[in-house]
C-alpha cells in the first residue's frame, strides 16, 4: 500500500450509517458467490469508464495511465486465481474496488465517479451475456451440423413419418433429421435477434438519473462493442427484458432438445430398433447386466424443465417491481448463469450422441410401409382421376378397415374385393401403393422426395455457415 493509503472499506456505501449491518442482513445482501463471474466484464466497463472520465477532464494523463495498469494488473490476478473476493466483500463490484484501492490507494476511488453499482451490474450483465450467447449458437451450430451429416447420408432413406406417434406417411430419414436442424437454425436466428435489442449501453446512467459529470456515453458504449447508449436512464437501470428474453431463447432451445432427445429414447427401444448409441454415450444398470440407457437424451429432456423453470421465475420477480432499480433484480443472475451452464451441458453430450450412433436402416426401412401409410397416396390418386376427395376419402377408409379385418396390406386386396368397397377403387389404383412413388411423388418445396431433401440439404449448410460467421465477426473483434 502507498504512503497515505487507509485500508479499502468493505462496503461501496456507509457513509450516512453509524453502524455496519446485521449479520443476517449482510448474509442475505451478499451476491458476490454468483456475480462474481462477471468479473472479466466489470473489470472491461472500468477501463472504458477511466478513459470516459479523462475525456471529461477527472483523470490527468498520469492517472488515466495508473488507473489502466491497475486495472490490467486486477484482470490478471482474477485470470489466474491471484485474487479473489473476500467474505466481507457484498458483490462483484466491492470485490474489484478493493483489489483497486489495493494497487493505487487513493487514486483507485476516483473510478467511482458518474457511476452506480445499478448501471455497472446491468452493463456487465448484458456484456456477459452477448459473449455466451455467441459461445451457445456455436455449439447449437454444432448439433445442427451433427444432424445435417446423419441426414445427408440417408437422404433416400424410406422411413415412417408419424403423427398422434401413429404411423401416417412415408418420409426420408434425412427429411425428419432436417426437421430438427430447422428448429434449432431458428434458435440461433434466435440470438442473433436477442443480440440485436441487447446491444444497448447502460453505462453513463449512474443510479438511475444519469450524471451530471460531462462523461460520454457514446464513446463508452462503442468502446465496449454496443450500438448505442440507453436512451433512458432509468430504463437502463430497471431493464432485464434482455434477461428474460435471453432465457426465452434458452427456454426454446431446451425444449428444442428435449425434443432430440425424446425420438433418440423411442428409437433406442426395442420396440423401434431404429438406433444404437454409442457406448461412450449410454450408459447401464447397476443391476440389470444387459441395459444400455440412454441417459445423454434423457437428461436432455429433463433439463429443458430447469430452464423453463427459470424463465417463470424471472417473470414472477419483475411482474411487481417500480422504476427504477430494486433489490429484488440481484435475482436475475443466478437463473440466467444456470441457463448458460445447462446449455453448455446438454449440447456438446447431445451433439456427440447424434455423431456417434449407428442407425438401423434395415428396420427403419422395413417400417415404413406399416400401418397402412400409402393411404393417403391411394386417396390422391383417385383424386387425380378426377374423385372428389371426401368421396375418395371414405372409399380408401373403407379399404383399410377391410384390410385391418383380415391383416393384409393394401396392395394385396383383391380387384373383385376393391371395386365391392367403391367402383371408384379400380385395379390401377395399385400403382401408387409403393414406398418409393410416395416418397418421389412429394417434390413439391419442402417434400419429402429425396431430390427435394438433398436441395434442402444444401440450404441448411448454408444457414449453418452464415450463423458460423457471426460468432465469428464477434470473436475476432
Amino acid at each position: 500500500m502507498a504512503d497515505g493509503e487507509t485500508s479499502a472499506p468493505t462496503r461501496l456505501w456507509g457513509g450516512r450509517f453509524t453502524a455496519s449491518p446485521a449479520e443476517a442482513l449482510a448474509a442475505l445482501s451478499v451476491s458476490v458467490q454468483f456475480d462474481w463471474r462477471l468479473a472479466e466484464y466489470d473489470l472491461r466497463a472500468s477501463k472504458a469508464h477511466a478513459r470516459v472520465l479523462h475525456g471529461a477532464g477527472l483523470l490527468d494523463e498520469r492517472e488515466l495511465a495508473l488507473m489502466l495498469g491497475a486495472l490490467d494488473e486486477l484482470a490478471a490476478a482474477v485470470r489466474t486465481g491471484a485474487f479473489r473476493p473476500q467474505i466481507d466483500d457484498e458483490d462483484v463490484h466491492t470485490a474489484l474496488e478493493r483489489g483497486l484501492l489495493e494497487r493505487l490507494g487513493a487514486l483507485g476511488g476516483k473510478l467511482r465517479a458518474g457511476r452506480s453499482r445499478n448501471d455497472q451490474v446491468a452493463t456487465d450483465l448484458r456484456l456477459y451475456l452477448r459473449d455466451h450467447v455467441r459461445f451457445l449458437a456455436g455449439q447449437l451450430l454444432d448439433l445442427c451440423q451433427a444432424l445435417t451429416a446423419v441426414a445427408g447420408e440417408h437422404a433416400d432413406l424410406p422411413a415412417p413419418g408419424m403423427t398422434h406417434l401413429q404411423h401416417a406417411q412415408p418420409v426420408t430419414f434425412g427429411h425428419h433429421l432436417l426437421a430438427h436442424v430447422h428448429a434449432l437454425l431458428r434458435d440461433v436466428d434466435r440470438c442473433r435477434d436477442w443480440d440485436r435489442r441487447a446491444a444497448v449501453c447502460p453505462l453513463g446512467a449512474g443510479a438511475l438519473a444519469g450524471s451530471s459529470l460531462p462523461l460520454d456515453p457514446h464513446t463508452v458504449a462503442a468502446e465496449l462493442g454496443f450500438d448505442a447508449p440507453a436512451a433512458n436512464s432509468i430504463d437502463a437501470v430497471s431493464d432485464r427484458d434482455f434477461a428474460v428474453e435471453f432465457l426465452f431463447v434458452a427456454a426454446l432451445v431446451g425444449v428444442h432438445l428435449s425434443r432430440v432427445g425424446e425420438e433418440l429414447v423411442l428409437w433406442t427401444t426395442s420396440e423401434f430398433g431404429w438406433a444404437e448409441l454409442d457406448d461412450a454415450f449410454a450408459t447401464g444398470s447397476s443391476i440389470m447386466p444387459q441395459k444400455k440407457n440412454p441417459d445423454v437424451a434423457e437428461l436432455a429432456r429433463g433439463k429443458s424443465g430447469r430452464i423453463i423453470g427459470h424463465l417463470a421465475g424471472l417473470l414472477a420477480t419483475l411482474k411487481g417491481l417500480p422504476l427504477a432499480y430494486d433489490r429484488d433484480l440481484q435475482e436475475d443472475k443466478e437463473p440466467v448463469f444456470d441457463a448458460v451452464d445447462t446449455l453448455r451441458l446438454v449440447l456438446p453430450a447431445l451433439r456427440g450422441a447424434v455423431e456417434t450412433m449407428h442407425v438401423h436402416t434395415e428396420r427403419i426401412e422395413a417400417a415404413a410401409p406399416r400401418g397402412f401409410s400409402l393411404a393417403t397416396d391411394a386417396a390422391e390418386y383417385l383424386v387425380r382421376q378426377g374423385v372428389p376427395f371426401r368421396e375418395a376419402h371414405e372409399a380408401v377408409g373403407r379399404l383399410v378397415a377391410l384390410c385391418d379385418r383380415q391383416e393384409s396390406s393394401l396392395g394385396d386386396v383383391s380387384d373383385e374385393q376393391m371395386l365391392s368397397i367403391s367402383p371408384v377403387l379400380t385395379p390401377d389404383v395399385r400403382a401408387v401403393l409403393t414406398v418409393s412413388g410416395a416418397l418421389a411423388a412429394r417434390s413439391q418445396y419442402g417434400g419429402t422426395a429425396p431430390a427435394q431433401v438433398l436441395a434442402q440439404l444444401l440450404d441448411v449448410q448454408r444457414d449453418i455457415e452464415s450463423g458460423r460467421a457471426w460468432v465469428t465477426a464477434w470473436a475476432s473483434s
